[in-house]
């Protein structure tokens, strides 16, 4: 009869253990890169879902800003409205920053735009990837904007760019020191500049991902499921802020560049 009893709870144990089991849940496995074909190890020339998402993230763009405008109607359409109303806010930022000096950099600023607003919204897609939390696609970009910077304000300005880290309002005791913080804050920009963009997309999907897997419980799935849509909602505006950010600062870098004097 104890044997019974033991072998009761045991079997008892078991199934909650199973259920318990059943709600285990990992919120960062959604950023696991993967193989689209197979699951053999990954190398640089292997087709993955973050090219798969970076390739429809390109295909997306090109439909909006080439195809949508092709026929340019005196009248336009809702997609040619949002091509037009993207390329006047990028435009009209640049020029309020940079000046009309900074223009022409309009397309290399707005490519970067357009490619991170569309990467963060595809991301947003039920099972989809998002790109932009990675920092594999985060880095190279501020990178690139670094660099493009730094070249642009030596060529343009020669030794002279190195005004930009002498503060010559600051009183000359303090000028060196301020010098030696300028120079660690611009080589830091990167940094920030990558880890945001990434950070913040990451930790919005995985929320979401937390609360989806709370919904799995019946006796909170209602407050699960209000949350996930104020989460959603909240990534739809983070989203388009993060795109913003990368590309406003990437505005204020060129400045730098181009008028480095304090």
């Amino acid at each position: 009869m104890a044997s019974e009893t033991t072998a009761a709870h045991g079997a008892e144990g078991a199934d909650h253990a199973a259920e318990a089991s059943s709600l285990v849940f990992h919120p960062m496995d959604q950023f696991i890169v993967k193989p689209l074909f197979g699951d053999g190890p990954i190398a640089w020339y292997t087709p993955t879902n973050v090219t798969l998402w970076l390739f429809l993230a390109i295909v997306a763009i090109i439909g909006l800003l080439v195809l949508s405008t092709s026929k340019r109607a005196i009248v336009p359409t809702r997609m040619q409205s949002i091509a037009e109303l993207a390329y006047g806010f990028i435009y009209k930022m640049l020029e309020d920053i940079c000046g009309k000096e900074g223009v022409k950099f309009f397309p290399y600023v707005m490519t970067l735009f357009m490619f991170i607003v569309t990467a963060n919204f595809l991301g947003l897609i039920p099972t989809s990837f998002t790109t932009t939390s990675h920092f594999a696609v985060t880095i190279p970009l501020a990178l690139a904007v670094f660099l493009t910077v730094t070249i642009l304000g030596f060529v343009k300005n020669g030794a002279a760019f190195l005004g930009l880290f002498w503060v010559s309002s600051a009183p000359l005791a303090l000028r060196p020191i301020l010098a030696i913080i300028e120079l660690i804050s611009y080589f830091v920009r990167p940094v920030s500049h990558s880890i945001r963009l990434a950070g913040n997309v990451m930790a919005g999907h995985a929320v979401i991902k937390v609360f989806a897997g709370f919904a799995a419980i019946s006796l909170i799935s209602p407050v699960s499921v209000l949350a996930i849509t104020a989460m959603y909602g909240l990534e739809v505006l983070v989203a388009f802020i993060q795109a913003y950010v990368f590309t406003i600062l990437t505005c204020v870098y060129l400045k730098d560049a181009l008028h480095p004097s304090h």
